[in-house]
């Protein structure tokens, strides 16, 4: 399994899960975990997402997310699991 952590920050919209979701199902990228939460207007959302079935390249699917989070006026950063983990250990 290639797992991958995808965060999603920015200003709360109709439409932020449709459009992550339907660019990760039309890829081949399965979600395993989501949360999401709106605070004071404010949406964050965190994915565990599993890529080993992806169409395209690790790299290249990073790039798209970094795209769609333009275009709804969000930041969405995708990172692999382990990469994610070393950065986050206490």
């Amino acid at each position: 399994m290639n797992k991958a952590i995808i965060t999603v920050v920015g200003q709360d919209t109709v439409g932020i899960i449709a459009r992550v979701c339907t660019y990760l199902s039309q890829h081949g990228v399965n979600v395993l975990d989501i949360s999401q939460t709106i605070i004071d207007g404010f949406f964050n959302m965190m994915m565990i997402v599993d890529y080993g079935g992806a169409d395209e390249e690790f790299s290249a699917m990073v790039g798209d997310l970094d795209s769609i989070g333009e275009d709804i006026g969000v930041r969405i950063r995708c990172q692999r699991e382990e990469i994610f983990t070393r950065m986050h250990r206490v």
